[in-house]
């Protein structure tokens, strides 16, 4: 068929080499033994090549008739392009081809037939190159300036990032050798070519040579001063990895890395050793994105980069570690603890980004539905008494709690927190942070407040029965005592506190209501559509409502990291304990018989109001707010 193969042609080495498409695969090749030699780069032989097609069927990834629609599709294209060359005398076809044909890999991507990220691997294997999908946080500036503009737009190439001499370029063609050759001398780099689609580039590369996506004026923003490095740490022997650490690629990568998981509203960065790479993967809305892949050698520069940043040891790799450091990204301050961990392959990094930017501590702006925030209201304006938030690791908790300090603090009282660790700190609050290798635990640190004429008590976590025992005498004897447990919904809350040996009567003298809630992520607004539920799906949920009501689901595209999701939104129920509710802990109810008095809305509930709404998917509730 058309344009499955360019000529065969003798490059400036004298070399053969048979240039197959590295999107086409309908057509048999000319020997089973074709090799993809370059001079320069010294590629492998690949042998015995397949067809895209035949390859794509063998891994299930399309079905006979999806391929012949696909054909007929190309074909249908390589008319148009011969029809527009005949109309123009002095057109050329063969440039056309270059700049307008799409070959087999681009045409089912964009007919939806194969999913871009399950292509390119086997578009890869064909050819014996990698497979990349790009995105924008895969790509260095500094890589970016190596190669100008109109030259990249010329070879259809976009540069990814540069180790050493080795320069790692995406290619819509991988096998153009004299593109390789160009991207040689212009950059003064080895060439390492790996195999993306056309489309990817086009749509990536206006954005990656805008001015402000140079490295100067990324880098720039990072605040050098505001770091607070300890000058005696470099002094260690890293037997390497400190000379690695100090060069400027390094240093330009993790600050870039830092700045970005800011701007994009990252809460935590991870830096983890793989087989042949290190992965920097950013946690956006409470899923874990991969953003840069440098090669392995980088991984020790790296960690011991962010080591020096952090004031930890970079000479003791067997044992975890814990620090915090402090950045000034665009004028604004940004704290992130910084948590090591050895592992097989070696250190994992773990950076929780504080940014009091993103955050609010208004218990207005928490999207609590007004019925719920009145009863939490009433809650918090007992003068004693216990106050529980409740939830998984990442559920919001801390900011609720927060939220609720800024409430009811005040010059005329005495408001003292006990926290591991303290995430943002407060005015007119003292907080406490948790030191167990000091002796300082909840409990100690809780005993020792208490001598302290408090008025209003928080503790971060409520872990073992001495910290439950100690806050409950708290609440007991005239405090307010706001607190956290991990558990299920509301009402867990007091089966968990029984469980850890707190007697009925106390939890019933003391428990004053709690809050359990969830941060549910919203639909993409750019890739958002409407669709009917099926009654199975539905009846799963527990949904009461109309069975024909119309719901809504995203695809997934680049605004959104092709997630479907941007943002998140909290759900929130609360158990506001009365009388009658008093008598049942009292009495030892079950937890059945403590939920079914419960009024109110509950997680699930606000979860499908905010369906019905097409703020989020049936499925984001029953991933999130679903509870047995």
């Amino acid at each position: 068929m058309f344009l499955n193969h360019s000529p065969t042609r003798r490059n400036d080495a004298g070399v053969i080499a048979d240039q197959i498409s590295p999107t086409s695969g309908d057509t048999p090749q000319r020997s089973p033994e074709s090799r993809i030699v370059h001079p320069r780069q010294g590629w492998t032989p690949v042998k015995q090549i397949r067809p895209l097609g035949q390859r794509l069927i063998e891994a299930g990834l399309l079905r006979e008739d999806q391929l012949e629609t696909a054909l007929a599709h190309q074909q249908s294209e390589e008319e148009r392009l011969r029809a527009i060359a005949a109309q123009d005398a002095g057109g050329n076809l063969s440039q056309l081809q270059r700049k307008r044909f799409k070959r087999l890999g681009e045409v089912v991507a964009e007919l939806g037939l194969v999913d871009e990220a399950d292509l390119l691997p086997v578009m890869g294997e064909q050819l014996g190159v990698e497979g990349v999908k790009l995105r924008e946080g895969l790509i260095d500036p500094a890589a970016v300036q190596l190669i100008p503009r109109e030259d990249a737009e010329r070879y259809r190439v976009l540069p990814l990032m540069r180790i050493h001499d080795e320069l790692t370029v995406a290619m819509a063609d991988p096998q153009d050798l004299s593109a390789i050759d160009a991207l040689t001398d212009l950059s003064g780099c080895r060439i390492r070519p790996v195999l993306t689609l056309a489309s990817g580039i086009e749509r990536l590369l206006p954005r990656c040579y805008e001015a402000d996506f140079s490295v100067d004026s990324v880098t720039a923003d990072l605040d050098v001063e505001q770091l607070e490095l300890e000058s005696e740490a470099i002094d260690l022997d890293l037997h390497g990895a400190q000379q690695l650490a100090e060069g400027s690629p390094v240093i330009n990568l993790v600050n870039y890395a830092i700045i970005q998981a800011v701007r994009q509203g990252a809460s935590d960065i991870h830096v983890e050793a793989g087989q042949k790479f290190t992965s920097i993967r950013f946690r956006i809305d409470g899923a874990l994105r991969e953003v840069m892949k440098p090669r392995k050698e980088m991984h020790a520069a790296i960690v011991s980069r962010i080591k020096v940043m952090a004031r930890l040891d970079i000479a003791e790799h067997r044992h975890p570690q814990d620090g915090r450091l402090h950045v000034r990204i665009s004028r604004r301050d940004v704290d992130l603890r910084v948590s090591t961990l050895p592992t097989v392959l070696g250190e994992k990094v773990v950076m929780r980004v504080l940014d009091r930017g993103r955050v609010t501590f208004d218990l207005n702006r928490l999207g609590i539905p007004q019925d719920s925030l009145a009863c939490l209201r009433r809650m918090l304006g007992r003068p004693h008494g216990l106050v529980l938030v409740t939830g998984p690791t990442g559920s919001g908790k801390t900011t609720t709690l927060y939220s609720a300090m800024e409430l009811i603090k005040g010059i005329e009282r005495n408001v003292i927190t006990v926290e591991d660790p303290v995430e943002y700190q407060l005015e007119l609050i003292n907080q406490v942070q948790v030191a167990n290798d000091s002796g300082i635990t909840f409990a100690k640190a809780l005993r020792s407040i208490l001598r302290q004429d408090p008025d209003v008590i928080m503790v971060g976590e409520i872990r073992d029965r001495e910290t439950a025992e100690t806050a409950i005498q708290a609440a007991l004897t005239g405090h307010l005592v706001l607190s956290t447990l991990h558990t299920n919904d509301s009402a867990t809350a007091i089966t968990r506190l029984v469980d850890m040996g707190v007697e009925h009567f106390k939890i019933a003298a003391s428990l004053v209501g709690v809050v359990a809630q969830r941060l549910m992520r919203n639909l993409c607004p750019s890739c958002r559509e409407s669709y009917y539920a099926s009654t199975a799906l539905l009846e799963q949920l527990h949904y009461e409502g109309d069975l024909r009501h119309g719901f809504a689901r995203s695809r997934g595209c680049a605004d959104c990291f092709e997630s479907g999701y941007r943002g998140r939104t909290g759900v929130y129920e609360l158990f506001e304990i009365t009388p009658a509710i008093r008598t049942l802990i009292n009495d030892g109810a079950d937890l059945e018989s403590l939920r079914s008095i419960r009024t109110g809305p509950t997680l699930i509930s606000e979860g499908l109001r905010l369906a019905e709404q097409h703020l989020t998917s049936l499925e984001e509730v029953g991933r999130v707010a679903l509870v047995d």
